[in-house]
């Protein structure tokens, strides 16, 4: 079978989803090397022990029902259920935003019980690490608002073209929420 022809281009990943996995790969590598590096510096002493604040694992809840949302918007896009659709995917927002609020509100609460960025490597870790992802996060959330706006202003049509977009957006948002479910087990198991 020739490489050109129309039955082997179908086989292959798409160019975008390839991209986006290859990006997630590199955050993937890079997220494990801040909590390696986090193990690392643990175990050298000099570490302050504090409890992680309640708030990370409301924040934990309200992304991992962002994910739930915004899953159910796309099945919603599939199946010509527009207004679930597009109720669904501005929940979604929404949720991400209480999220990144929660994130800021659990970083006050560290701060209140002395775990400042700068008073020792352990709470500087978890502010790093916790605002990497938050930044990520915010990513996320522009392209959420990209698909809201395809949502809104073009008129309804599941196209192929849509339907890849979309799902692009549907796979990094669960990859933020994944990455998140790790770092909040992390951070609990090695405080």
């Amino acid at each position: 079978m020739d490489a050109m022809t129309p039955e082997y281009n179908r086989s292959k990943i798409h160019q975008h989803k390839f991209a986006l996995w290859v990006g997630i790969g590199s955050i993937i590598m890079m997220f494990g090397a801040f909590t390696s590096a986090y193990v690392v510096r643990r175990a050298s002493g000099n570490w302050f022990e504090f409890k992680l604040p309640d708030i990370f694992f409301l924040n934990t809840a309200v992304i991992v029902l962002s994910s739930i949302t915004i899953h159910l918007s796309y099945r919603a896009f599939l199946s010509g259920a527009e207004k679930r659709y597009k109720g669904l995917l501005v929940t979604t927002f929404l949720l991400g935003i209480a999220f990144v609020v929660l994130q800021y509100l659990g970083w006050q609460a560290m701060t209140d019980i002395g775990a400042t960025f700068t008073v020792n490597p352990s709470s500087s870790f978890i502010y790093v690490i916790s605002g990497l992802h938050a930044a990520h996060v915010l990513g996320g959330l522009g392209a959420i608002a990209v698909a809201m706006a395809h949502a809104f202003i073009l008129p309804y049509k599941p196209t192929p073209r849509r339907k890849l977009r979309f799902e692009l957006v549907v796979q990094y948002w669960h990859f933020v929420d994944v990455l998140w479910v790790y770092l909040i087990v992390f951070f609990m198991v090695q405080s």
